[in-house]
C-alpha cells in the first residue's frame, strides 16, 4: 500500500506480509525503512479507525475464529445471515469476537462488529461496506466506512480501481521498491 493522501502521509509505503505479522514502513521524509513490532498489528493505521490487522490479515478470521450462525436479518438493504465468530484459544488478535452480517446471495460481509480482545461485550468498531460490485466475478465493496464506537470517529475508504488475478513481480515487495515513488 502506498499513500497518496493525506499530505502528511504522502509517499509512505507499507507492505504487510504473512497476514500482517510482518509490517514494514517506508518514510519518504527520512528515506528510511522500519519494521514495525508484531504488536503493532492492532494499532491504528496512520491515525485512522482501521488497524493494520483490519486491512492486512486477509481472511485469516476464517481459521482463527469459530463461527456460529445466529439468525437471518436485513442489513443495509440486503438479506443477510448473522454470524458470530469467537476467537480460538491461543490466537493473537485485537478482537475477542466478531458479529458479521453476510449477504445470502454472495456470502459477502456487509457489516462487521469488532469486540474488545479482553471484554467480548465491549463493541469497539463497526465496518459497513457499500457499493458492492462484481469485479472479475468477485463481489467487491468499493466504499467502506469504519466507525469507531469508543472515540466517536470514522474513517472512509473508497476504491477507485480494483483488479484481481494480476501477476506481480516479487521485486515489488523489496526494500528498494519501497523507496520508489
Amino acid at each position: 500500500m502506498r499513500y497518496i493522501e493525506p499530505k502528511r502521509a504522502q509517499g509512505q509505503a507499507i507492505p504487510m506480509l504473512n497476514d500482517a505479522d510482518d509490517i514494514w514502513m517506508y518514510f519518504p521524509r527520512t528515506k528510511r525503512i522500519r519494521k514495525l513490532a508484531t504488536n503493532s498489528k492492532s494499532q491504528k493505521m496512520e491515525g485512522s479507525d482501521f488497524s493494520y490487522e483490519d486491512t492486512g490479515t486477509s481472511d485469516t478470521f476464517i481459521e482463527d475464529f469459530n463461527s456460529k450462525k445466529l439468525d437471518s436479518e436485513m442489513k443495509e438493504g440486503h438479506d443477510c445471515y448473522k454470524i458470530e465468530m469467537l476467537k480460538k484459544e491461543g490466537i493473537e488478535s485485537g478482537y475477542s469476537r466478531l458479529i458479521m452480517w453476510v449477504i445470502k446471495d454472495n456470502f459477502y460481509p456487509v457489516v462487521i462488529n469488532y469486540y474488545d480482545a479482553e471484554n467480548p461485550e465491549l463493541l469497539l468498531k463497526t465496518l459497513i461496506q457499500y457499493d458492492i460490485k462484481k469485479i472479475d466475478g468477485i463481489p467487491t465493496a468499493t466504499k467502506m466506512i469504519m466507525y469507531n464506537q469508543r472515540e466517536n470517529s470514522q474513517t472512509s475508504i473508497e476504491m477507485l480501481e480494483v483488479k484481481y488475478n494480476v501477476a506481480l513481480d516479487d521485486s515489488l515487495f523489496t526494500e528498494r521498491n519501497l523507496q520508489r515513488r
